[in-house]
Protein backbone atom coordinates (compact mmCIF):
# COMPACT_ATOMS: atom_id res chain seq x y z
CA UNK A 1 0.00 0.00 0.00
CA UNK A 2 1.34 3.45 -0.97
CA UNK A 3 1.87 6.03 1.57
CA UNK A 4 -0.59 9.06 1.60
CA UNK A 5 1.48 12.40 0.01
CA UNK A 6 0.20 16.05 1.55
CA UNK A 7 0.20 19.34 -0.49
CA UNK A 8 1.58 21.93 1.82
CA UNK A 9 -0.20 24.78 2.09
CA UNK A 10 2.07 27.00 3.70
CA UNK A 11 0.68 27.17 7.09
CA UNK A 12 3.96 27.61 9.01
CA UNK A 13 2.65 25.68 11.91
CA UNK A 14 5.72 23.31 10.95
CA UNK A 15 8.01 26.30 11.28
CA UNK A 16 6.84 26.67 14.72
CA UNK A 17 7.59 23.50 16.13
CA UNK A 18 10.44 23.48 18.46
CA UNK A 19 13.31 21.49 17.02
CA UNK A 20 16.53 21.18 15.07
CA UNK A 21 16.37 22.15 11.65
CA UNK A 22 20.02 20.76 10.36
CA UNK A 23 21.99 22.82 7.53
CA UNK A 24 24.97 21.18 5.74
CA UNK A 25 27.34 22.62 3.39
CA UNK A 26 25.59 23.32 0.40
CA UNK A 27 22.48 25.29 1.86
CA UNK A 28 24.96 27.15 3.85
CA UNK A 29 26.26 28.39 0.89
CA UNK A 30 22.84 29.09 -0.81
CA UNK A 31 20.86 30.88 1.81
CA UNK A 32 24.02 32.83 2.86
CA UNK A 33 24.61 33.92 -1.42
CA UNK A 34 20.68 34.71 -0.77
CA UNK A 35 21.07 36.93 2.33
CA UNK A 36 23.73 38.48 0.69
CA UNK A 37 26.19 38.03 3.37
CA UNK A 38 29.38 35.55 3.61
CA UNK A 39 29.33 32.10 4.77
CA UNK A 40 31.20 33.00 8.11
CA UNK A 41 28.86 35.67 8.65
CA UNK A 42 25.55 33.53 8.18
CA UNK A 43 26.79 30.66 10.25
CA UNK A 44 27.73 33.04 12.93
CA UNK A 45 24.50 34.98 13.03
CA UNK A 46 22.35 32.37 12.02
CA UNK A 47 23.14 28.76 13.32
CA UNK A 48 24.47 26.91 16.21
CA UNK A 49 26.23 23.87 17.15
CA UNK A 50 23.92 20.79 16.62
CA UNK A 51 23.75 18.90 20.32
CA UNK A 52 25.76 15.84 18.88
CA UNK A 53 28.39 17.97 17.60
CA UNK A 54 27.85 16.39 14.17
CA UNK A 55 27.20 19.91 12.39
CA UNK A 56 24.98 22.91 12.33
CA UNK A 57 21.30 24.08 13.24
CA UNK A 58 19.24 27.00 12.05
CA UNK A 59 18.88 28.78 15.46
CA UNK A 60 15.40 29.42 16.77
CA UNK A 61 13.40 32.31 18.41
CA UNK A 62 12.39 32.14 22.23
CA UNK A 63 9.50 30.50 21.12
CA UNK A 64 10.77 27.91 19.26
CA UNK A 65 9.89 28.96 16.03
CA UNK A 66 12.36 29.12 13.09
CA UNK A 67 14.81 32.35 13.04
CA UNK A 68 13.39 32.75 9.48
CA UNK A 69 9.94 32.77 10.19
CA UNK A 70 8.67 36.27 9.59
CA UNK A 71 4.96 36.31 10.97
CA UNK A 72 3.02 33.74 8.27
CA UNK A 73 5.86 33.67 5.94
CA UNK A 74 9.61 31.98 5.50
CA UNK A 75 11.99 34.78 4.80
CA UNK A 76 14.35 32.02 2.78
CA UNK A 77 11.37 30.37 1.11
CA UNK A 78 13.54 29.90 -2.48
CA UNK A 79 16.24 28.60 -0.42
CA UNK A 80 14.79 27.08 2.54
CA UNK A 81 16.56 23.51 4.08
CA UNK A 82 15.96 20.58 2.54
CA UNK A 83 14.49 19.41 5.50
CA UNK A 84 12.19 21.83 5.53
CA UNK A 85 10.98 21.23 1.65
CA UNK A 86 10.57 17.34 2.89
CA UNK A 87 7.71 18.19 5.58
CA UNK A 88 5.27 16.19 5.69
CA UNK A 89 6.23 14.29 2.87
CA UNK A 90 9.61 13.20 3.84
CA UNK A 91 9.54 13.15 7.09
CA UNK A 92 7.40 14.91 10.07
CA UNK A 93 6.75 14.50 13.88
CA UNK A 94 4.69 12.92 16.50
CA UNK A 95 1.61 15.50 16.38
CA UNK A 96 2.21 16.69 12.68
CA UNK A 97 -1.21 16.34 11.81
CA UNK A 98 -2.95 18.09 14.41
CA UNK A 99 -1.10 21.25 13.87
CA UNK A 100 -0.29 21.19 10.06
CA UNK A 101 -2.93 22.49 7.19
CA UNK A 102 -1.51 20.21 4.48
CA UNK A 103 -4.20 18.42 1.89
CA UNK A 104 -3.78 14.82 1.78
CA UNK A 105 -3.84 14.12 -1.99
CA UNK A 106 -5.83 11.83 -3.76
CA UNK A 107 -4.10 8.33 -4.13
CA UNK A 108 -4.15 6.79 -7.74
CA UNK A 109 -3.92 3.23 -7.65
CA UNK A 110 -3.58 1.72 -11.22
Amino acid sequence: MTSPQYLCQRCTNCCRWPGLVRVGEKEITEIAGFLKCSEYEFIQQYTTLRPNREGLALLDHSDGSCIFLKGNDCSIQKVKPQQCRDFPNGWNFPGWREVCEAIELPVNET
